[in-house]
């Protein structure tokens, strides 16, 4: 099984506009071969586990007025509204009250990458984000797993 391993955001994604200095950014990568849309449809098959902390995640943040469903285009990757997408990557993402999020898929040159960008708002997106991390990490590297495994 090929290993998942943390990685530079590709100099060609689109996450470069808006990654400031403070923002988080991370990105993994794993070797290959899969289409773009294959890759990201593994990605958003979350296992029971994930779904459970997705569902977790909206009973915790729902009294905060957190977007659990974002508004926006039909086109969607998963639960996140798609803002654009190329032969090598799908970007999306939303912003909220306490933070600003894109995450990236990217197929190019026999890697698959999954980055995610940040900016929070305020302290409550500090801390939210803060709070997810662990979960965040572990997502992320499950879903690549998934992914080199077909």
């Amino acid at each position: 099984m090929a290993t998942v391993k943390l990685a530079q955001v590709p100099e060609t994604s689109g996450l470069h506009r808006y990654m400031k200095p403070g923002d988080f950014v991370d990105c993994y990568e794993v070797p290959s071969d899969l289409r773009l849309r294959a890759a990201a449809e593994i990605i958003i098959q979350y296992p029971a586990w994930v779904r459970m902390l997705m569902l977790l995640r909206r009973v915790v943040t729902t009294p905060f007025g957190l977007v659990n469903d974002a508004t926006g285009p039909s086109d969607r990757l998963g639960m996140f509204p798609i803002e654009s997408e190329t032969d090598e990557e799908i970007l999306a993402g939303f912003d909220d009250k306490h933070l600003n999020f894109r995450i990236s898929i990217m197929a190019k040159d026999g890697m698959v990458y999954f980055a995610t960008w940040v900016h929070p708002h305020n302290r409550g997106g500090t801390l939210y984000l803060n709070a997810v991390m662990p979960f965040h990490i572990l997502i992320c590297r499950n879903a690549l797993r998934r992914v080199a495994a077909h």
